[in-house]
Formats: structure tokens, C-alpha cells, sequence
């Protein structure tokens, strides 16, 4: 194999650095300053008792069980995403990479993830797993109530 020339190099990387900036003016612009550090926050209980009243179960963005134990699903509309570590814990993220201001678009087992540059985020506490995001996703209170999720 033979060496790669440097004007070929320079070029290919070039094009990368023009690449990985036209996705992020796509998919979000940089924030100017330091993300805040998350609010500490309390696990929401999976399941709430039952109600003496009649009244309807309060309109949520998701049903408890559409969201996955040991996973979770993004609301990209409500820019939130909520997770269940396990059976008992309901939480819920701000959908914003604190990197550079993308939304994450996916959970899986490996984590929350954001497509502009490869972060990966824990669904127990929105940790920085991965990627050249350093700070956590930013924390958002949330309850379950009549087995609905609903922001506070």
C-alpha cells in the first residue's frame, strides 16, 4: 500500500471539517455559553394508587408502560426524553446535547444518543458516556400519575 499524498489528506480532511459543520447547522447551532449543571431530581414512582374519584387519569405524553424498563423513549415535539432504569424509577432529560444543542434521536441498551456527533448519555442519570459531550443531559421533573408520564 502506498502512502496517501499530503495534498490528498489535507483535502479529505478539509472536506470532513466542511462536513461535520454544515450537520451542525442542521441539526442545531453551538451555545455560547456552558451548559448548567442538571437539577437534582427525584425518581418518579412507576405506579400511583389508585384515585377515589371519578375524574379521568390526567392527559400525559406517554403511558408509563410504552416506555421500555431498562431503556426509554424520545418526545421530540416536547424536545424531553424519558427513561426507566428499572421497573420503579421513571425519569425524564432535556432532549438537548449539551455538546452543541442537536437532539438526541434514539434510546437503546447502550444509552441515549445523539446523531450530530456520536454522544451517548446513561438512562439512569443522563451522564456523559460517550463522545465529546462533557456535561450531562440537563434533568426535567417529572411524574406518573393514573400510569401516565406528566412533565411538572
Amino acid at each position: 500500500m502506498s502512502p496517501i499524498p499530503r495534498r490528498r489528506l489535507l483535502a479529505g480532511a478539509g472536506a470532513a471539517v466542511a462536513c461535520c459543520a454544515a450537520g451542525c447547522a442542521t441539526y442545531g447551532t453551538p451555545r455560547d455559553t456552558a451548559p448548567a449543571a442538571p437539577a437534582p431530581t427525584t425518581p418518579a414512582p412507576a405506579a400511583a394508587a389508585p384515585s377515589s374519584s371519578a375524574a379521568a387519569a390526567p392527559a400525559g405524553i406517554a403511558a408509563v408502560d410504552d416506555v421500555p424498563v431498562g431503556g426509554g423513549r424520545v418526545f421530540a415535539e416536547q424536545k424531553v426524553v424519558v427513561t426507566r432504569p428499572d421497573a420503579d424509577t421513571v425519569l425524564a432529560f432535556d432532549a438537548t446535547c449539551p455538546h452543541q444543542g442537536c437532539l438526541v434521536d434514539q434510546v437503546s441498551q447502550a444509552g441515549i444518543s445523539c446523531p450530530c456527533h456520536g454522544s451517548l448519555f446513561a438512562v439512569s442519570d443522563g451522564a456523559p458516556l460517550d463522545g465529546p459531550a462533557q456535561a450531562p443531559l440537563t434533568s426535567r421533573p417529572v411524574r406518573v400519575e393514573g400510569g401516565q408520564v406528566i412533565l411538572a
